[in-house]
C-alpha cells in the first residue's frame, strides 16, 4: 500500500480532531488481531502498512491465501494504545472485507475444479471505487484472476460498442491500438462469437448466455474450426448457485462480479491483552 493511500483512510477515519482514541493514557501495550470465523485470509499487507504507519510493531506467519480457523491469531501487536486504537478499525476493515473476497473466491473455484482443471473463475471491474487493486487482489488470494485492472490492460469491445461501430469496426480499430493488447468481444449469439473469431478476436465473451447455449457455442466454434484460436469467457448472472453448470461446459473463463460485490465480510477482532 502506497504511503498516500494509507494517509487518505488514515485521514478519513481520523478526521481532524480524534477525540476517541486520544482519552486513553498513552502506554506501551500489547494485542492481538484475531478470527472469530473460518476463512481465507487476505488484506495481510495493507493490515501491515497501516499498523506499521502508526508505529505499531505487528508480527504474523501467515501471508494472503492462507486458510485459518476461528480463534485463529492473525497479528500480534506492540505499540503505544493510543496507535494500536487508531489503527484498529482500518485494519480490521481490510482484514474483513478482503478475506470475505477471498473466501468466497476460494469456495467458487473449488466448485469450479470438480468438473475442470484448467477453467479459470475470474472477477470484473464491479468493484469499490479507490480499492480496486487491492479488492482484485483478494480474488487472486483466493485462487481466482483478476482480469483486466483497468480499462488500459487490454480492448473489450462490449454491446455498446458494437452498436455504435459493429463488429468488424470495432475489432479493426482495437487492433491498431497496440499490438501487445488482447482484445476480447462480448457477444450474446453464436453467430457474432463466430463472427468475431473470424476477425481475430482474442478473447470472445458470451454475455448472460445459459450454461445450454454456452456449451452450443463452443461446439459450433470447435466444428468451425475455431475453438482453438480464441479464449471463451462465461459471463453475466453467474452465482455461486449455478456455477457448477458453467464449469461443465467447458469454457476457458467464468467471470463472476459476485466476488467481489457479494462477498460477505469476515468477522476479525483485535483485543489488547497487556
Amino acid at each position: 500500500m502506497l504511503i498516500k493511500e494509507v494517509e487518505r483512510f488514515i485521514e478519513e477515519d481520523l478526521g481532524y480532531d480524534d477525540v476517541s482514541c486520544t482519552i486513553v493514557p498513552d502506554r506501551p501495550v500489547k494485542a492481538i488481531i484475531f478470527t472469530k470465523e473460518a476463512c481465507v485470509i487476505a488484506g495481510i499487507k495493507e493490515a501491515e502498512s497501516i499498523l506499521c504507519y502508526l508505529g505499531v510493531q505487528a508480527e504474523t506467519t501467515l501471508k494472503d491465501g492462507d486458510h485459518v480457523n476461528e480463534s485463529d491469531m492473525i497479528f500480534r501487536l506492540k505499540g503505544g494504545a493510543v496507535s494500536i486504537l487508531r489503527a484498529e478499525r482500518l485494519a480490521l476493515n481490510f482484514l474483513g472485507h478482503l478475506s470475505g473476497i477471498a473466501t468466497l473466491t476460494r469456495a467458487c473455484v473449488d466448485i469450479v475444479r470438480r468438473h475442470s482443471e484448467t477453467t479459470r473463475v475470474a472477477c470484473t471491474r464491479k468493484t469499490t471505487p479507490g480499492i480496486r487493486k487491492f479488492e482484485k487482489l483478494a480474488v487472486a488470494a483466493g485462487g481466482g484472476d483478476t482480469h483486466r485492472f483497468n480499462l488500459s490492460d487490454s480492448v473489450m469491445i462490449k454491446d455498446n460498442h458494437v452498436k455504435l461501430m459493429g463488429i468488424e469496426a470495432a475489432i479493426d480499430a482495437a487492433k491498431k491500438t497496440s499490438f501487445i493488447r488482447k482484445i476480447e468481444v462480448e457477444v450474446e449469439s453464436a453467430e457474432d462469437a463466430v463472427l468475431a473469431a473470424k476477425l481475430g478476436a482474442d478473447i470472445i465473451m458470451l454475455d448472460n448466455m445459459q450454461p445450454e447455449a454456452v456449451r452450443e457455442t463452443l461446439e459450433i466454434l470447435k466444428e468451425k474450426g475455431l475453438r482453438d484460436s480464441v479464449i471463451v469467457e462465461a459471463s453475466g448472472g453467474i452465482s455461486q448457485e449455478n456455477l457448477e453448470d458453467y464449469a461443465k461446459t467447458g469454457v476457458d473463463v467464468i467471470s463472476m462480479g459476485s466476488l467481489i460485490h457479494k462477498s460477505r465480510w469476515i468477522d476479525l477482532s483485535l483485543e489488547i491483552i497487556s
